[in-house]
């Protein structure tokens, strides 16, 4: 992908269930526009994001715990993620490396990577105005502010099995 394209920078929310097709997704809010782009992750890349989110250590690394520790040995840092495309469904991501290296890179992936290094997550400005919701209304807000409640007390047992276990 090319550095060329327009990006803003979004807060990693959360991830949340879907109530009406149980799907998961992770919520990245720009704020500056009022919107949140919704990405379908799976599972286990929820719990990924939701352990780094709520500072919970696993006792042996996770795969995004050893990349991290990986880049940190070699002396690479993890300067951003970026959101780059959407096609088809699919969110593309780049894990934009210091020393200016790009890698192509799911996007939960990146997300669950940036929450772990505490870098900063832009997405492309086109992928913002093209899939993010409004947020306007109080009703709205307070649903965002009853969800970061959520994930201050969420555990990575509410991602585990299929629903209703």
């Amino acid at each position: 992908m090319t550095s060329d394209v327009p990006m803003v920078p979004v807060e990693i929310l959360g991830v949340r269930q879907q109530q009406r097709d149980q799907e998961i997704v992770v919520l990245l809010l720009d704020s500056a526009a009022d919107l949140a782009v919704p990405i379908v992750i799976g599972p286990r890349e929820a719990s990924a994001i939701a352990m780094a989110q709520a500072g919970l250590a696993t006792p042996r690394p996770m795969t995004h715990d050893l990349l991290r520790d990986v880049l940190a040995a070699v002396g690479v840092e993890l300067e951003r993620v970026e959101i780059v495309a959407l096609e088809g469904g699919i969110y593309f991501a780049e894990l934009v490396l210091s020393g200016g290296a790009r890698l192509d890179s799911r996007a939960s992936d990146a997300i669950a990577l940036a929450v772990r290094t505490g870098s900063p997550v832009l997405c492309s400005a086109e992928i913002v105005a093209l899939a993010g919701v409004e947020i306007v209304d109080v009703q709205q807000r307070e649903e965002m502010e009853k969800f970061r409640a959520f994930l201050d007390h969420v555990s990575p047992e509410d991602f585990s099995g299929p629903p209703g276990q």
